[in-house]
């Protein structure tokens, strides 16, 4: 009678501790679903959806807000929204599932695959090796604009990489580079006899039940599908979709958070799903360690604040430590569109982000705060405190372009009139811009692709908007010859000399 006494007692107390634990993750997840409201507000963010994993279950997911401003469609889990550079784990994770195959090493050359893949110094086209593609260490700066600039082929950027100089020698520091994700992409075609696209639908999306994420922009249905938004003048606004599908392997992937959380989880438990797992924990744990150092210049800001003791990178992973715990994250950005997928393996916790408004940096604060609230416990408001930094480095940014543009020589005239300005330029690199005159202004067309009307800012020097505002001003510097004749644009860093 004392036994079963004794039995019924711990089956109470057990009962009570999960009663008690059942009741306090209720009031935390209703105080941060409380949170990220108020911060989605506080950031004007249009839209948002987020998922938390905590000890192998989803135990937070929720859409907030518009797919798209001034209408009453609002975000559900089922929404699509970019992935953007989030899509480069998967890339990696792909990578490691021809590794396990035995069909290729992490240590081969690239040049072993693709051996049309020339980078400008040959030392390093030849010591490249699979795992430098994803590692943003090879030396070459960045080169988007061979596919922000330009609309040419997957094929065509890596060709054009061999004519990029190095910014840096190999392997002595770190640049964000996407391209280098296309070229693994590239190789995974060559080594499985699939696309990117088709590999990554068959071997992630199937397996884990993701029916509603798609490898492109292109593939991606456009109902229940958010619209990008970015402030001009103080003000959201919506602006057209910026293609990634020509870098695809980089970033090109559109998801719904119903979808993410079933990667988030499978990503935090070492890969795992019902079915088995993607890849094996040895290459999960490739992945996941510290591959290279990230100086502190190309980290994010937030880290003024969060105060990390190292800054590294993995495989497709951001990597820090915070509170002495080490995070894998990544940033997903394409104007007007954002996400963030962050992960405590040693906590059991993950979280991903999705929003529709450019680089709006609250997709940090709910990283953390998930982390505080449903792991390592603390009070920060990060909402608030991250707000104030960027505001303070928009403000900083803002008055360093003001001191710039004070620079500007007053009352000076162009050499010549504004016809003798125009013609066709070009660079083997950059590509193409013609310049004509209209309305005693220059318009400059980049590729057939960028436009932008210049007005005279001083000397032989002009400025002004892009047609499509969010992608900025271009400054457009023209050279003489010693006979007073036009023969070269200096534009986006490039020297193209006039052929026309």
């Amino acid at each position: 009678m004392k036994k079963i006494s004794l039995l019924l007692l711990s089956a109470l107390l057990s009962f009570n501790l999960v009663f008690a634990q059942s009741k306090a993750l209720t009031k935390q997840l209703k105080e941060f679903d409380t949170y990220v409201e108020n911060s989605r507000k506080q950031w004007d963010a249009v839209g948002l959806a987020i998922t938390v994993v905590k000890d192998n279950e989803v135990i937070f997911k929720k859409a907030y807000g518009v797919q798209e401003l001034n209408t009453n469609q609002a975000v559900d889990n089922n929404t699509l929204f970019a992935c953007a550079s989030t899509t480069k784990l998967m890339t990696a994770t792909c990578m490691g599932m021809l590794v396990d195959e035995g069909k290729i090493n992490w240590d081969d050359p690239v040049i072993q695959y693709l051996p049309e893949f020339q980078l400008y110094d040959p030392y390093v086209t030849r010591e490249l090796r699979i795992r430098d593609l994803f590692l943003h260490n090879s030396g070459v700066g960045n080169t988007d604009f061979l596919w922000a600039y330009m609309n040419i082929s997957g094929e065509e950027i890596l060709e054009r990489m061999r004519l990029v100089k190095p910014s840096y020698s190999f392997r002595s520091s770190f640049i964000y580079q996407n391209i280098f994700y296309l070229a693994a992409g590239q190789v995974i075609e060559k080594v499985s006899g699939k696309p990117w696209e088709e590999f990554i639908k068959e071997r992630i999306f199937s397996p884990l039940g993701m029916n509603n994420t798609y490898p492109t922009l292109a593939a991606a249905p456009t109902a229940n599908k958010t619209k990008p938004h970015l402030k001009m003048d103080g003000k959201n606004m919506v602006i057209e979709d910026m293609s990634a599908d020509a870098i695809g392997p980089a970033g090109s992937v559109w998801s719904s958070i119903e979808d993410m959380s079933k990667w988030a989880k499978s990503m935090l438990d070492s890969s795992k799903y019902a079915g088995g797992r993607l890849i094996q924990s040895k290459t999960w744990e490739e992945i996941t360690k510290v591959h290279t150092l990230v100086p502190p210049n190309e980290f994010y800001p937030t880290a003024q604040l969060t105060h990390p003791n190292f800054t590294t990178y993995g495989l497709g992973w951001f990597q820090h430590d915070y509170k002495g715990k080490k995070v894998n994250f990544h940033t997903g950005s394409l104007p007007g569109s954002i996400a963030i997928h962050g992960q405590i393996p040693e906590e059991r916790i993950a979280v991903y982000v999705f929003g529709n408004t450019d680089h709006v940096e609250v997709r940090h604060a709910l990283m953390y705060k998930a982390f505080d609230l449903f792991a390592l416990g603390g009070t920060t408001d990060w909402s608030s405190d991250f707000l104030k930094l960027y505001t303070r480095l928009n403000e900083t940014g803002e008055a360093a372009q003001k001191a710039q543009d004070e620079k500007r020589v007053a009352n000076t005239k162009p050499s010549l009139p504004l016809s003798a300005y125009a013609g066709t330029y070009q660079d083997e690199l950059l590509g193409e811009v013609i310049v004509v005159v209209a309305s005693n202004q220059l318009t400059v067309t980049i590729n057939d692709m960028h436009k932008a009307t210049l007005s005279h800012w001083n000397f032989d020097t002009f400025k002004g908007p892009m047609e499509k505002k969010w992608n900025g001003d271009v400054t457009a510097l023209f050279q003489l010859n010693s006979a007073g004749e036009v023969v070269a644009l200096d534009l986006a860093g490039f020297t193209l000399q006039k052929v026309k």
